[in-house]
């Protein structure tokens, strides 16, 4: 029999909220994240997109001195919500040998990878710092969270895009249903504000151009559509075997039912248009 997957609990920072009440009202509400960005680098490189959406969590007034500096801002804002998603959901005890963590990222450290670079150009070889490394991976958002959470069944970073996050949670049941794990948390963040990114984004023309409107330029499913809002930040749950769930009164926010992972192989970003075709009939 296959075993029920259920979510209970909830994590969040984001560009319209730090936690998860305050980023659903604001998402209920229509806010956009999205500003004109004020770093003196927009001038200097001549980018030719000027506003993104920031994280609106101050990770430095969240997280200790110690703990920051040891985490590239990916890995502060999965921590966060995964913090958050943990206390939401009310485990106090649990078997480490089965709780995993499955949080994706698309690009992962590149804030770590980039200064460490101008770093290494500039100052040389001896100041680039000894947690470069492990800063910079994208496996560090996950390695972040199990050993805060001390997850023992597995630690498990999803990289596929924008679809990262998605794979997460697909893995995330698999590793329930199959008896691997108990509990499960799951996520995404990313942290890649940065002038190379932009630059890069904008070269492949896949930013949106509305300088002169950050807030209406998020629009996917507008015919107007010119892109997307380079954002940051991130979203954990944790998933649950139902039975687990019950057996210690856990307040259940909605079952996990199933997910498919799939690639048609057609192209970088289009999708297949044959693939299109019987939804059209």
């Amino acid at each position: 029999m296959t075993r029920k997957v259920v979510i209970t609990g909830l994590g969040a920072t984001t560009p319209i909220g730090g936690d998860v009440p305050t980023m659903w009202n604001n998402a209920l509400k229509g806010v956009s994240g999205a500003r004109t960005l004020e770093d003196e680098w927009v001038a200097k490189y001549e980018l030719p997109v000027h506003f993104a959406a920031r994280c609106s969590t101050p990770a430095l007034e969240v997280l200790s001195r110690v703990e920051a500096k040891r985490m590239d801002p990916s890995t502060q804002f999965g921590v966060i919500a995964s913090r958050e998603a943990w206390a939401d959901s009310g485990i106090t005890e649990i078997d480490p040998d089965r709780l995993a963590v499955a949080f994706a990222t698309g690009i992962g450290g590149v804030w770590t990878l980039l200064d460490a670079w101008d770093t290494l150009k500039e100052k040389g070889p001896r100041r680039v710092l000894p947690m470069t490394v492990p800063m910079l991976m994208p496996n560090g958002v996950a390695a972040a969270v199990s050993l805060d959470l001390g997850a023992r069944a597995g630690a498990h970073t999803p990289v596929s895009a924008c679809a990262s996050g998605t794979e997460a949670l697909h893995l995330g049941l698999e590793l329930i249903r199959s008896g691997k794990a108990d509990v499960v948390m799951c996520g995404g963040a990313e942290a890649a504000i940065h002038p190379m990114p932009l630059a890069a984004f904008s070269s492949m023309q896949a930013l949106s151009r509305r300088n002169d409107d950050p807030q209406g330029a998020s629009r996917p499913y507008d015919l107007g559509r010119d892109g997307f809002v380079m954002g940051e930040g991130a979203g954990a749950l944790v998933l649950e075997a139902e039975e687990h769930a019950i057996a210690r009164g856990a307040r259940i926010y909605g079952e996990l039912a199933g997910t498919s992972v799939t690639a048609d192989a057609y192209h970088i970003t289009a999708p297949d248009p044959r693939a299109w075709a019987p939804c059209a009939r």
